[in-house]
């Protein structure tokens, strides 16, 4: 499929997402809404439908970006300790300045994660055998670790549920005035595209990127840069989402090869349609209720990253 294909059903998925809710609202209503249905739409179903958008391009993004950094597949913000290291720098914005604005507290917790990312890829450089499984396992032990810093620190100050329902990936408080911060992904998500030839040359290693007169450690701050900044504002704004940065460029990667500027707007587009299906479904499988989208996308994530998992194998 072509890439105006994609952005087509993007598109149209877009546009079931706000149709979908407990308030029925048709497709006329939108050319008279009375004043409830505007309501509805301006601060709740159209926001919520960007910031699926807007998620799961950078989350896709950040996920190939790893990949290419560490030269793995299977490394993700999920399996390298990111999203552990937001949730933790997002924790010690609440019990440090529980004053401090979205923004700021978004700022510590892009500290954090870009400590953490850091971190990870110093671990990795010291490994001799850079098994395609290993690395992985590694970053998922050091998530743990970070996860287990939080869970110390939320038993400490009797927050524990607390944290746990903040973390988890939902999109049901996603209204207006809450989820604008989400726009600050944007510049990173154009940076990236700007740098995919020098991170596709990263990809070939550090001695390869050196030969070519490429400075290594710059392009690889920038794309932690990038990183950070997108892991951080999700998951300031609607919790961890696992497993998509992970699946996603595997599958884009297995139908459409690894040209990264070729692939890069294959990712964006169908990132943000997976994470859009998967935010439709979990409103339909128990309507009226809801089931957040972190718990959807962890179920098919973690199958689809089974089947990858032993394809690669």
């Amino acid at each position: 499929m072509r890439i105006a294909g994609y952005l087509t059903l993007l598109i149209l998925v877009a546009c079931v997402s706000v149709f979908i809710g407990v308030k029925d609202i048709s497709v006329w209503d939108i050319f008279n809404p009375d004043e409830e249905q505007a309501l509805i739409l301006t601060v709740s179903r159209i926001p919520r439908t960007l910031s699926l958008i807007l998620a799961g391009i950078g989350l896709s993004i950040s996920g190939l970006i790893l990949q290419q950094i560490t030269q793995n597949k299977f490394v993700s913000p999920t399996t390298a300790g990111t999203l552990d290291a937001a949730k933790l720098g997002l924790l010690i914005a609440f019990l440090w300045i529980p004053q401090a604005g979205l923004f700021n507290r978004a700022l510590l917790a892009f500290v954090f994660t870009f400590a953490a990312s850091l971190v990870f890829l110093n671990i990795t450089d010291r490994i001799r055998h850079r098994n395609i499984i290993f690395v992985p396992l590694v970053g998922i032990l050091f998530g743990n670790i970070l996860s287990s810093v939080s869970s110390f620190f939320a038993y400490r100050n009797n927050i524990v549920q607390n944290v746990n329902a903040w973390l988890v990936g939902d999109f049901s408080s996603v209204l207006k005035g809450n989820y604008e911060v989400l726009f600050l992904s944007v510049p990173a998500i154009f940076i990236t595209y700007l740098y995919a030839n020098k991170f596709t040359v990263v990809g070939m290693g550090e001695a390869f990127s050196r030969n070519l007169g490429l400075n290594y450690r710059q392009v690889v701050n920038i794309g932690l840069f990038c990183v950070s900044v997108t892991v951080s504002v999700v998951v300031i704004t609607v919790g961890a989402i696992p497993f998509l940065g992970l699946v996603v460029p595997n599958i884009i990667s297995l139908m459409y090869g690894d040209n990264l500027r070729k692939t890069l707007p294959y990712t964006a587009l169908f990132g943000a349609l997976f994470l859009l299906v998967c935010d439709i479904a979990g409103r339909l499988i128990l309507f009226p209720f809801e089931v957040p989208i972190g718990v959807v996308v962890g179920v098919v994530g973690g199958v689809l990253f089974l089947i990858l998992l032993f394809r690669r194998r």
